[in-house]
């Protein structure tokens, strides 16, 4: 059996990854319009976390349903997705962990220009990018930074923490 760790390790080194300020340079170098010349940003976090706080100009298609949406004839097909297979397309999600998988998922798919954010939108975060709150659209409010970190450093709740065990006297 191997951990959730040990697996995104064994990924790792067969993905690129690239940190927030290298998504950064690539945007500003691509300027402020967004069309199927320039880098996509694919956001695999749920939809839910999405619509909290996400990158500017990204798409989100969940890690659930990522293959299908990858391909044609699907129920989740999504076209511009398809259609991007020769281009760059960075993966982001909340740490830089599931866009390790998504990435390595989408080479194996024969998608030839694929980075993964190291960090995830939490670094970007970090790093002090500008995050979208509410719907997907350009003219989204900006999320503020402090509840960005706060949200970011919740961490996991005690249920989903692993029990002690108790010892036998």
């Amino acid at each position: 059996m191997k951990l959730y760790t040990e697996l995104v390790k064994e990924l790792t080194p067969l993905v690129t990854e690239i940190f927030p300020w290298d998504l950064n340079d690539i945007l500003e170098n691509e300027g402020e319009t967004r069309d199927e010349t320039k880098t996509m940003i694919l956001d695999v976090r749920e939809p839910y976390e999405f619509e909290k706080m996400h990158i500017r100009y990204s798409i989100n298609v969940p890690r659930g349903i990522l293959e299908t949406a990858c391909e044609w004839n699907f129920e989740e097909t999504v076209p511009e997705l398809v259609k991007a297979r020769e281009r760059q397309i960075v993966v982001v999600c909340r740490s830089g962990n599931r866009s390790v998988f998504a990435a390595h998922t989408m080479q194996l798919m024969g998608f030839k220009k694929v980075l993964s954010l190291r960090t995830g939108v939490r670094g970007w975060n970090d790093y002090e990018q500008e995050l979208i709150c509410g719907d997907c659209s350009i003219d989204g409010i900006l999320m503020d930074i402090d509840e960005a970190d706060e949200y970011f450093s919740s961490g996991p709740t005690n249920e989903q923490m692993r029990p002690h065990q108790v010892s036998k006297l």
